[in-house]
């Protein structure tokens, strides 16, 4: 963990202030992420009805006495520094405001609350939620409630409601004590958050990546798909599978899912990211804080396995990631960057799977659908294309929920409406008893144009297209060679390239990772094997200038900042590095590499705010904080960036 300065003297009604907790630093640091780039929506939004005959005055009363039992929803966040500070209650007006409506039907209360989720939140100077009541008549019908995740997740909001709701209904049990994470900052030793680490990353080094990318899907992946398929059938399925094989509804559907990945796939070993919401504990199980994280699950499947043989394969490796769930997502992050560029490979989870849905982006279904039918709505929109298969699952008043977003680079409308019906299919199947056995091998045959590399696939023309954009490269095709070239003899991905004089195959391999985050659908193999031939020679390469590391990468000299751009960013670098710059130093921005990136220089996610406003004083912008936890050179992040406009502000503190 960086080492913080002690915070400034807090206001006076500050009661407590302490670190961010290990889960909340994602989400803090997300913050600072151009909103379409955002993974998690922000803030997250959801709403209860006001059962009669209770009143404004009531609602504004549970509300209060909410407030004053969690200190979650009083509390703010430090602008640059991980640090948050609880306050008193009754230190800021209740943020909620009424709202007249013709009537409080479905639809209206989906408007509604896409409504108030659109409006922002500064969690920095004001309470990090806000209630809206929805009248009709007069009469309060509904209560609507928004929050920032930075403090509060998304089963700590589905706590907050339930209580409400409770509170309303005129149930004054005695509430257990809520725990703030600031009371469990400390629990994690950091003998276990290390070996949390290693475990987390021995996994990712091990998992093929991007197993989805070539299998249907458009050749343009210009844009992505967001549905939700609603099913009544396969609630008693899906409980009638998990009673069966003694686990949770929640692991079927995981397990359903990385059956169906296989299928369509022939992969057998992929990474899910899992959502948990880590209240396990009784004394957490009321909290609204910011507990739930992503854990990696590393799925293998054994071909010719039945689904029970899965079932408990995904538990196992299920139980093995929560095992190892409270690392520090900081330097897990920095440790992965560096793991990432040394392999030459950016890990990509073929799964993202949440057990608590929202409707994304809050879109409200473009049809009417029976009440006890599925029902289906999907948009497509020309945002930025996903690498991941995003499902969300929601079990609710005995209907399964499944919410989707995927990228049409990976499935195509048609494709993604097909996926949760299949998905419930077949847990009919299994509800009826079948085996259903995993597939030794792919059902769908793989688009043209895509390359099986060893630690996942690669799309040949835009890795040509890559190649094409650096300066110096006349010619370049790009193909799947064989173990002719270098060490191990096994598969390797061969850029025959025509270049001017000074153009060295470093150059290209480093130009080709700066690159590939940039670049849809593009996952890197595990090493690129680079052919230069001289320029205008037109003839095949010459062995003696080709590239070839084996498991490894081309050896890149170490490059001093040059530019007033290169010596700004390194002058950050060294500021925020961890420790800070002691006297006498001899780190300089002199010795800051500018062809490593910027996890290689130890700095991890919690100084990015700091180092972004760093470069705003020294006079300069135009890269976003999650560009700077990625793999990029620093030499290729100081050309991106641009010098403010004469008239903007470059002193105090500044919000990222």
């Amino acid at each position: 963990m960086n080492h913080l300065q002690e915070p400034p003297p807090s206001p006076a009604t500050v009661t407590r202030s302490g670190p961010l907790t290990w889960v909340q630093q994602w989400h803090w640091f997300e913050r600072t992420i151009p909103s379409p780039r955002r993974v998690n929506p922000t803030p997250l939004a959801d709403h209860c009805h006001v059962p009669p005959p209770a009143t404004v005055a009531d609602v504004l009363v549970a509300l209060a006495s909410l407030t004053a039992r969690h200190e979650a929803l009083r509390t703010t966040v430090d602008p640059l520094r991980p640090v948050q500070h609880v306050h008193r209650a009754g230190w800021a007006p209740l943020p909620v405001d009424c709202v007249d409506v013709p009537a409080a039907d479905a639809d209206t209360l989906e408007a509604a609350t896409a409504a108030l989720a659109a409006r922002p939140i500064d969690p920095e100077r004001d309470p990090p939620w806000r209630a809206r009541v929805l009248l009709e008549a007069g009469k309060p019908r509904a209560v609507l409630l928004a929050a920032h995740h930075v403090v509060i997740d998304g089963w700590g909001l589905a706590v907050l409601i339930s209580q409400l709701h409770d509170r309303l209904r005129g149930d004054d049990a005695p509430a257990e004590a809520a725990t703030h994470p600031l009371d469990t900052v400390a629990a994690q030793p950091r003998a276990r958050a290390c070996a949390a680490e290693r475990e987390w990353l021995m996994r990712l080094a091990s998992n093929p990546t991007g197993v989805l990318a070539p299998f249907g899907g458009t050749g343009s992946g210009d844009g992505r798909h967001r549905l939700q398929h609603r099913s009544v059938g396969a609630y008693d399925d899906l409980d009638r599978v998990a009673r069966r094989h003694r686990v949770s509804p929640e692991v079927v559907v995981l397990a359903a899912l990385a059956h169906d990945v296989a299928t369509r796939t022939g992969e057998h070993r992929f990474l899910a990211s899992v959502v948990v919401s880590n209240r396990a504990r009784a004394a957490l199980r009321n909290s609204v804080g910011v507990r739930a994280l992503t854990v990696p699950v590393q799925i293998d499947l054994r071909p010719g396995a039945a689904f029970g043989e899965v079932v408990a394969s995904v538990a196992a490796a299920s139980t093995a990631a929560y095992r190892h769930g409270q690392w520090r997502p900081a330097e897990l992050v920095a440790a992965q960057a560096r793991m990432d560029r040394r392999r030459g490979v950016v890990t990509v989870p073929t799964i993202e799977y949440n057990c608590y849905s929202w409707p994304r982006d809050y879109l409200v279904p473009a049809r009417d659908a029976p009440p006890d039918g599925p029902a289906t709505w999907i948009s497509s929109s020309p945002d930025e294309p996903c690498d991941t298969l995003y499902v969300d699952l929601s079990r609710d008043a005995g209907v399964v929920t499944l919410d989707v977003t995927v990228g049409d680079h990976l499935l195509d409308a048609g494709q993604a409406v097909a996926l949760p019906v299949r998905l419930c299919g077949l847990l009919r199947a299994l509800a009826d008893g079948a085996e259903c056995p995993v597939p030794a091998h792919s059902r769908t045959p793989a688009a043209s144009g895509w390359w099986r590399a060893p630690q996942g696939w690669v799309c040949l023309t835009k890795v040509e297209d890559v190649l094409h954009g650096h300066p110096g490269v006349l010619d370049v095709t790009v193909a799947p060679g064989g173990g002719a070239v270098g060490e191990g003899g096994g598969p390797r991905l061969v850029a025959h390239a025509r270049v001017a004089p000074d153009v060295t195959p470093g150059d290209l391999h480093r130009h080709v990772l700066d690159h590939l985050g940039e670049v849809p659908g593009v996952v890197a193999p595990g090493r690129y094997v680079l052919f230069p031939v001289g320029l205008g020679s037109g003839r095949p390469p010459d062995r003696s200038r080709t590239a070839a590391g084996g498991t490894g990468t081309p050896r890149v000299p170490s490059r001093p900042p040059m530019t007033g751009a290169e010596r700004a960013l390194a002058a950050a670098v060294v500021a925020v590095e961890p420790g800070g710059l002691s006297a006498g130093s001899f780190y300089s921005p002199d010795a800051v590499d500018m062809n490593r990136c910027l996890a290689d220089h130890g700095v991890t996610l919690v100084a990015v705010p700091r180092l972004l406003a760093l470069l705003h004083e020294s006079g300069f912008t135009g890269i976003a904080s999650d560009e700077l936890a990625g793999t990029a050179s620093l030499g290729h992040l100081a050309a991106a960036l641009e010098p403010l406009p004469p008239h903007a502000h470059r002193g105090g503190d500044i919000s990222p």
